[in-house]
C-alpha cells in the first residue's frame, strides 16, 4: 500500500500516513460491514479517497486529482475487477521503486537501514531500536529526517535507469546485507544472533530477486543469505554461547536452505561474471558443500577471496584471505599477511584483527603472545558472548601455558 500511494502522492512520509488511515478504517468498518471480497483493493482504494480530501483541503488540485476521481469511479472503491487486476499489475513495480527511493544515496548509511525496516520490513520503531540498540527517539529522528530529507532533495519514485541502475541497485543491496549481518553476528548487546533481522533480510532479498531477476549480484546475495542462514541453529550452545565454524554440527545446518542457496548461486553464475556477492556465495557454497571442517576446500577458497580482493579490495577481505591460507598452508603463512595488516588504520578498532592473530599464534605455540591479543579482541568487541568467548581463549592460552613450563 504504501508504495502504491507513494506512486501517486509523491511523499513517502504522507503515503505511510494514509496508510495508516485506510488500515484504522477497516479496524472501525469491517467488523460490522464484514470484510470485503477484496481487502487490498479497498484498503487502496479508501487511501486514495482520503488523498484526494486532503490534497482539496490543501487547495492543490491538479491532473493528478481528476486521475484519481475518475480510477475511484470506475473502480467503485476496489470491487471492479480491472481494479483490482490494476492493482496486482502495478504492486510488484512499485514495492521495487520503494526499494530504490528507501536505500537512496542521499540518505546516510544508518537512515537507509532504518527507513526501509520501517516500509518494507514493518518493524517499529521500538523493534528497530532493540535490534540495533539505540534509543527509540534516536530511531524515530533517522526516519523522520530521512523522508524530510527524500521530500526536500524531490527524489523521483522510480525505478533508475542505466548507468545509474547499477550503482543505486548496490545500494540497495548494501542496506540488505548490513541488516542480515547484523542478525547473524550482533555488533553489540547480550546475544550473539538476532534471528528477526536475518530473516526480514532474506525476505527482502527473496523479493527482490523476483522483481529484478536477471541481476546476477541479487540472486549472489540471496544466495549467501541463504546459506549463512542454513548455520544459524549450530551458531550457538545450550547457553546462547557462540560456536564457531570449525567447531559447529553440522548435522544440524539447515539443508532446505543450503539447496536453496545453491540454486540461486548456480543462477547467478549464469547471468554473468561474478560480482563480489556472488563470489562471497561462492566461499560460503564451499563450506556448505564439505560434509566435515576438515574436507573444505581451504585452497579454493583462498583462490576465490584472492578474486575478491581484486574486485573489491578491502583490509576485512584480506583478513579472510589470511584465515584460508593459514587453513590450507599452514598458520604461520597466514600470519604473514595478518602481520601487514596491521598498521592498517581502518582496523585499529576492529576486534577480529587481534583475535585472528591470537589463533594463529596459538597454533604455532607463541601462547603469551595469543594471550595477549585474545584480551585485546575482548576489549575491543561490544558483544558480550564474542567478549566472554575470547577471554575464555585467552585464560586457556594462559593455563596451557603454564602447564608446559
Amino acid at each position: 500500500m504504501i508504495a502504491g500511494l507513494t506512486r501517486i502522492v509523491r511523499d513517502v512520509g504522507l503515503a505511510e500516513e494514509l496508510a495508516q488511515d485506510a488500515l484504522v478504517a477497516a479496524l472501525e468498518q469491517w467488523p460490522e460491514s464484514g470484510i470485503p471480497r477484496n481487502p487490498g483493493a479497498w484498503l487502496m482504494a479508501t487511501a486514495k479517497h482520503r488523498a484526494i480530501d486532503l490534497l482539496r483541503r490543501q487547495q492543490r488540485l491538479d491532473d493528478k486529482v481528476q486521475l484519481l476521481g475518475r480510477e475511484l469511479e470506475t473502480g467503485q472503491r476496489g470491487e471492479d475487477p480491472h481494479f483490482e487486476a490494476v492493482l496486482e499489475t502495478d504492486f510488484g513495480d512499485d514495492l521495487l521503486r520503494l526499494m530504490f527511493i528507501s536505500c537512496h544515496p542521499v540518505l546516510s548509511t544508518e537512515s537507509r537501514v532504518a527507513l526501509t525496516l520501517r516500509l518494507l520490513g514493518g518493524l517499529s520503531t521500538a523493534e528497530i531500536a532493540r535490534a540495533f540498540l539505540v534509543s527509540e527517539s534516536t530511531v524515530a529522528q533517522r526516519i523522520v529526517r530521512a523522508k524530510r530529507t527524500l521530500a526536500k532533495e524531490h527524489v523521483p519514485f522510480e525505478v533508475p535507469e542505466e548507468p545509474e541502475l547499477a550503482d543505486r541497485l548496490s545500494s540497495v543491496l548494501e542496506v540488505v546485507y548490513l541488516v542480515f549481518n547484523e542478525g547473524y553476528s550482533a555488533t553489540a548487546g547480550d546475544d550473539w544472533m538476532r534471528p528477526a533481522l536475518c530473516e526480514e533480510a532474506l525476505r527482502l532479498g527473496r523479493i527482490l530477486a523476483e522483481l529484478v531477476p536477471d541481476e546476477s549480484e541479487v540472486h549472489g546475495l540471496v544466495a549467501l543469505m541463504e546459506i549463512q542462514a542454513s548455520r544459524s541453529a549450530a551458531r550457538t550452545g545450550p547457553g546462547g554461547e557462540p560456536v564457531l565454524l570449525l567447531e559447529q554440527d553440522r548435522s544440524r545446518w539447515d539443508q532446505l536452505l543450503i539447496h536453496r542457496g545453491l540454486a540461486a548461486l548456480e543462477r547467478a553464475e549464469k547471468l554473468g561474471a561474478p560480482g563480489p556477492y556472488v563470489l562471497q556465495a561462492a566461499i560460503a557454497a564451499c563450506h556448505a558443500r564439505a560434509r566435515t571442517a576438515q574436507e573444505t576446500d581451504w585452497g579454493g577458497i583462498a583462490a576465490l577471496y584472492e578474486a575478491l580482493a581484486h574486485l573489491a579490495p578491502s583490509p576485512v577481505v584480506e583478513l579472510n584471505r589470511a584465515v584460508a591460507l593459514a587453513m590450507a598452508y599452514g598458520p604461520a603463512t597466514g600470519l604473514e599477511l595478518v602481520d601487514q595488516l596491521a598498521a592498517e588504520p581502518s582496523l585499529r578498532t576492529y576486534h577480529l584483527l587481534p583475535s585472528v592473530r591470537g589463533d594463529l599464534l596459538a597454533k604455532l605455540g607463541r601462547l603469551a603472545e595469543a594471550r595477549e591479543e585474545f584480551e585485546r579482541a575482548a576489549a575491543l568487541t561490544r558483544n558480550e558472548r564474542e567478549r566472554t568467548l575470547l577471554l575464555a581463549r585467552a585464560a586457556e592460552c594462559r593455563r596451557t601455558g603454564e602447564g608446559g613450563r
